[in-house]
């Protein structure tokens, strides 16, 4: 069996369709994927180039990390963090950065996106040569299209029992799980996206160090983290919609050998929970890792 087989095999064996690129980072450029120039929805993923974007404007000078914002109702999206209070809340910069990547707060991210502008993000994109990403709006923008298409309010309680009562194949039409409508990359790229913040080539050093550091502390272990034993760190980010399950990141053994690491995967059930595929994510890094470490 091929590398490129038995990658396929570890999506096929627990429902899903996968997508992986992992890059050896330093010196001589090993490389290895499976379906890796495949068109893929980001989810969450997305929050990397708002990062990266972030911190350059606070590398310009341009936004004080310490200054205070206000999360109002407006952005509250539902899920965990601001995007889940019931209160507004008064937060500084960074640390809606710092929900941003280790809680995959929704809030925060579309605090951050408006005070940004898609055009700093566009330019992370463009700087990258990211010829096959596109980021269409922020979180709120996803669900609001997302209400549209179903004719409802994606504030109100019709919006939710509109969803949970929608049958499999109308579910699978939305345009935000539609990598051709939707925000979306390919694992090679992404890959690359995480390879610049390491080899402080994405923004200044000092900003790509916040960024790894941040990416570090994510409270999600049960994707890439699942794959690998003690001694090994993972800096990463998930995205999840219905049937999407993701993780971009790096990962550094012992011996400081660290690879770019990004899995997408599209499973056959829309379950809530999906533990198998999660770890799926982990089982092909580690299998790709291990092909290039031997």
């Amino acid at each position: 069996m091929t590398i490129d087989e038995e990658l396929q095999e570890v999506f096929a064996s627990v429902g899903a369709r996968g997508s992986i690129h992992v890059r050896e980072l330093g010196g001589e450029l090993r490389e290895v994927g499976h379906a890796d120039d495949e068109p893929v929805v980001l989810a969450s993923v997305f929050k990397i180039p708002v990062a990266i974007a972030f911190e350059r404007e606070v590398s310009l000078g341009r936004i004080d990390p310490s200054e205070r914002t206000v999360v109002t109702e407006r952005f509250r999206t539902g899920g965990v963090g601001t995007a889940g209070f019931c209160d507004d809340a008064e937060v500084s910069w960074r640390d809606l950065a710092h929900l941003m990547l280790t809680l995959s707060d929704n809030a925060a991210t579309d605090v951050i996106y408006h005070r940004i502008g898609a055009a700093a993000i566009a330019a992370v994109l463009a700087d990258l040569a990211l010829r096959d990403t596109r980021i269409v709006g922020c979180c709120e923008d996803l669900l609001a299209g997302m209400g549209h298409e179903l004719g409802v309010d994606w504030r109100s309680a019709e919006f939710a029992a509109t969803m949970s009562a929608l049958p499999a194949s109308r579910l699978r039409a939305l345009a935000a799980l539609d990598p051709q409508r939707t925000s979306s990359s390919t694992a090679q790229e992404m890959a690359s996206v995480v390879a610049a913040i390491w080899n402080d080539t994405a923004a200044p050093p000092a900003a790509c160090a916040r960024i790894r550091s941040t990416m570090s502390q994510q409270v999600w272990p049960h994707r890439l983290t699942s794959g690998f034993g003690a001694g090994v760190r993972v800096g990463a980010k998930t995205g999840t919609l219905p049937g999407i399950r993701n993780e971009v990141g790096v990962v550094t053994y012992p011996d400081g050998t660290r690879y770019a690491v990004a899995v997408f995967t599209t499973a056959d059930s829309l379950d809530l929970q999906l533990p198998d595929v999660d770890r799926s994510i982990g089982r092909a890094a580690r299998i790709a890792i291990d092909h290039l470490r031997t």
